[in-house]
């Protein structure tokens, strides 16, 4: 779910996305002290109007949503807390996502449907709240692909 801060940054790339269950945040701040970093960016649940899931418990509210931390060469690591309230359960298979971020929507569509092939447990391309036509699917082989795209203002 990477939303470009400027034009100069809106160019096709892969980031590695993390899930946690409650950690992102210090999980992030970690890594930022071993790659001599910043965080760059970082929403809470709370920072984002509820889209179709209704309100969230008040102790899931300040956990993170989205957040992103430069690391080598360009590379960007971006993470998400896991909402239990929602079901979800960070496990070996959910915890790493390939987040690929490309140029067009027909691109975005062309590599969700290859991926899904044979594939499982998605969510298909859709446009979402934050501005993005987004999707994520694990493949035949278990490893997850979140596809995005971020329409140019």
């Amino acid at each position: 779910m990477w939303v470009p801060q400027n034009k100069e940054q809106r160019m096709a790339r892969v980031n590695t996305y993390l899930n946690f269950q409650g950690q992102s945040e210090e999980a992030l701040e970690f890594y930022a002290k071993v790659f001599d970093s910043e965080i760059t960016m970082l929403s809470r649940f709370s920072d984002m109007p509820a889209a179709g899931a209704g309100e969230l418990p008040a102790d899931e509210q300040g956990l993170v949503m989205h957040a992103e931390l430069p690391i080598i060469g360009g590379h960007l690591l971006m993470a998400t807390d896991m909402l239990r309230s929602m079901g979800h359960e960070t496990r070996i298979g959910n915890n790493t996502t390939l987040c690929l971020d490309v140029d067009s929507r027909a691109e975005a569509d062309r590599l969700y449907d290859a991926l899904s092939e044979g594939g499982s447990e998605g969510s298909p391309m859709a446009d979402m709240p934050w501005g993005a036509y987004w999707g994520v699917i694990l493949d035949r082989y278990g490893i997850r692909w979140m596809v995005n795209h971020t329409p140019n203002p």
